[in-house]
């Protein structure tokens, strides 16, 4: 299909800045914090997301546009903001940011915690039973672990680990060695916890608890006898996490990878936080050792690590504090130990977590796993968790002399280190692994299992928009299908030849996949509501994503905008795509939906006429996904089960008036307010429909 170039359409100001996008959605999430219809503790929680949020963004985001700038390679986006103006103004929106942070912590949730018996000691606070427990705790616990370092020009400034907590100390006086003192480092021990809860005998409220920097910072001087401590303050460096291995060097990407981990956490600086009442001496120290610019420096109101009370949450027996518990739904046929094999012959099944459980994909491979009929499971692994049965279950099939195949992805970021180990154990039982494909990231979510049925082949296939990882199942909301349909079976078993065999470019016969029919395929259906606008048929998109940031699927939208077509995006996270200029987007409306569950599913609707279609996919409309991983892109034939989607996951979500914010042309996002119109809330909706 010829598509006409419209040179109009890439104005770099029809485009919003990446990066800018994407920190703009931590603000959502400080505002779900700051919300006091908000459960106390969750509140907490979300605090705590937005600062581990904000941690990745530098690692990585930040870390890539600084990289570009010291090299002076200028590869701007579709908005095309060059590296040092992008960071300048990250530099302007993280200060708002983290100020708000500190302002919520300080004034806030530390008094809302106080008022439920739940205190975070100071030390100006602590009584003298409490400071002669923390004594003996600093003694016993922790003043074994330490190694101070003093700093003379036999102990030249440390290798400081990504995201440890440190304290530059101000010394005077000389040491046992007539040593001069004037500066030393503490690295406050990783072993130990960062939250202590003091014992009830010494508490004062129910959960009484003192952050490890504040006993650090009180029996400082026990490190340095004979010499006076004049100060001591916090910092914390933050380095580039990104990991780059030239697959095309390396012979074997698992132990290339493994070696470049071991330098992941020393790599080059992006950030430094320092206590704010930190001097500037020191803090010109530290930006100087680190390599860094005034630019790259944020004083904290408050312990650098606020993430950290993140702990605190599992600790107190609140739940008035906490969200209400629920029981995901579980498949009847799991409930009534049917064969999943018969149930799913019979007809597809659709899952919804967390609404429903995923116990039942668990199952399935539990049961593949011992069916004597059972000859062949293949699956894609790219973030799996600890412990999961899942893995229990695949090598018990390999056990049982079964052909197990899993594709494990290496580079799932900050994962790899745990993708390596799965890698070896599922090796060492007799799975064949496959690392996937060079120079593209295997993303697809997919399970295939081989079953021999009366005499024929039958393949059983699960597909899904998340993660094999049953933690996060219970977190995010995913789509999955299971189904026996022949053609999708066929098709999953022909990207298990591509992932594992190198195989030529496939034809397939449902799904579509990057990074060869996905992008292709999007076009093509966007193209086709333009055709049904023009000609007069309805026409119409809802599609639901984490980001949208591939340019020329923005440009394709505008031009559907023009045509009439009418386009509703809920995107979660960063949108680079302009709604509501005149004359280019009038037609489209962005939202983004922040409540208690991680926005994760990607549904993708098209009106087409009267012949509506439905699909469900791993991959958001990025420029990654759709160009430079292996995804897949599943439709959803059934016709109930089709209208189940566009219902919970569209239709549900577009009339959200509680949880949604709108985006602007400018980029500024507004939360809705019921005004006077029944209070609605998709999850919450879901929640009440689906689980117990």
């Amino acid at each position: 299909m010829n598509r006409e170039v419209d040179q109009s359409l890439k104005d770099p100001s029809l485009y919003l800045n990446r990066e800018l996008a994407q920190l703009e959605f931590n603000f959502r999430v400080l505002a779900q914090a700051e919300d006091a219809r908000v459960p106390l503790l969750e509140r907490l929680r979300y605090l705590c997301i937005a600062c581990t949020n904000l941690d990745e963004f530098f690692e990585v985001r930040v870390a890539v546009l600084r990289e570009q700038l010291g090299l002076n390679e200028s590869r701007p986006g579709p908005d095309a903001l060059p590296p040092g103006e992008a960071l300048a103004r990250i530099r302007e929106r993280t200060l708002t940011l983290v100020k708000a942070q500190y302002d919520f912590w300080n004034a806030t949730l530390l008094p809302a915690l106080e008022a439920e018996g739940i205190r975070f000691s100071k030390r100006d606070a602590w009584t003298v039973k409490q400071r002669r427990w923390l004594q003996g705790y600093f003694r016993n616990e922790i003043l074994p672990v330490l190694s101070p370092l003093g700093l003379d020009p036999a102990h030249p400034f440390p290798r400081i680990l990504n995201k440890s907590l440190n304290l530059a100390v101000v010394l005077q006086g000389r040491d046992a060695f007539g040593r001069e003192g004037h500066m030393a480092l503490v690295r406050a021990p990783r072993s130990l916890p960062r939250i202590i809860r003091l014992p009830a005998e010494v508490a004062e409220v129910p959960y009484d608890f003192v952050f490890l920097s504040s006993v650090l910072h009180e029996f400082m001087d026990e490190l340095f006898p004979g010499m006076q401590v004049k100060g001591s303050y916090q910092f914390r460096v933050t380095r580039n996490s990104e990991l780059v291995v030239d697959e095309d060097e390396v012979e074997n990407i698992a132990l290339a990878l493994r070696d470049e981990l071991k330098g992941r956490g020393f790599a080059k600086a992006v950030r430094l936080e320092v206590a704010d009442n930190c001097p500037k001496p020191i803090a010109d120290m530290l930006m100087q050792n680190f390599e860094l610019s005034e630019s790259e420096v944020f004083r904290c109101e408050g312990p650098v690590n606020v993430n950290r009370v993140n702990a605190v949450y599992d600790q107190i027996d609140r739940p008035d504090l906490k969200f209400p518990t629920f029981t995901p739904r579980v498949l009847p046929a799991v409930l009534e130990e049917q064969s999943l094999f018969e149930a799913i012959g019979e007809r597809d099944i659709l899952l919804h977590h967390p609404f429903e459980s995923f116990s039942a994909v668990i199952e399935l491979v539990r049961e593949a796993s011992v069916d004597p009929d059972v000859l062949a499971i293949k699956q894609t692994l790219y973030r799996v968790g600890n412990a999961s049965p899942l893995v229990d279950h695949l090598i018990e099939a390999a056990r049982q002399g079964k052909d197990v195949t899993v594709v494990v992805e290496l580079r799932a970021r900050f994962d790899e280190e745990a993708n390596l180990r799965l890698a070896n154990r599922l090796q060492e039982a007799g799975v064949q692994v496959v690392y996937g494909v060079v120079g593209y990231k295997t993303h697809a979510k997919m399970l295939l299992v081989v079953r021999r049925e009366q005499g024929a082949l039958r393949r059983y296939v699960h597909l899904s928009t998340g993660n094999y990882h049953q933690a996060t199942s219970r977190l995010y909301t995913d789509f999955g299908l299971m189904t026996a349909n022949p053609d999708i079976g066929e098709d999953a078993h022909l990207l298990f030849l591509q992932l594992s065999g190198l195989g030529p470019i496939i034809k397939l016969k449902c799904l579509l996949h990057s990074p060869f029919t996905l992008h292709k395929g999007l076009m093509e259906k966007i193209e086709r509501e333009i055709a049904h606008a023009q000609a007069g048929r309805p026409a119409r998109i809802i599609a639901k994503m984490n980001a949208l940031n591939e340019q020329s699927v923005i440009e394709t939208l505008y031009r559907a905008s023009r045509a009439g077509v009418q386009i509703d995006l809920i995107v979660r996270g960063a949108c680079a795509l302009r709604p509501g200029l005149p004359g280019v987007s009038d037609n489209i409306r962005v939202r983004s939906i922040v409540g208690r569950f991680l926005e994760h599913s990607r549904v993708y609707w098209f009106c087409n006429g009267d012949a509506p279609e439905i699909y469900c996919s791993s991959a958001d409309w990025m420029e990654r996904n759709l160009l430079r991983r292996i995804e897949t892109c599943f439709p959803i034939r059934d016709p109930k089960l089709a209208q189940r989607v566009y219902d919970e996951a569209l239709a549900n979500y577009l009339t959200d008036n509680t949880q949604a914010w709108i985006l602007g042309a400018d980029g500024t996002y507004t939360r809705l307010t019921p005004d006077g119109a029944p209070a609605h809330s998709a999850q919450q909706a879901l929640l009440a429909k689906l689980t117990q």
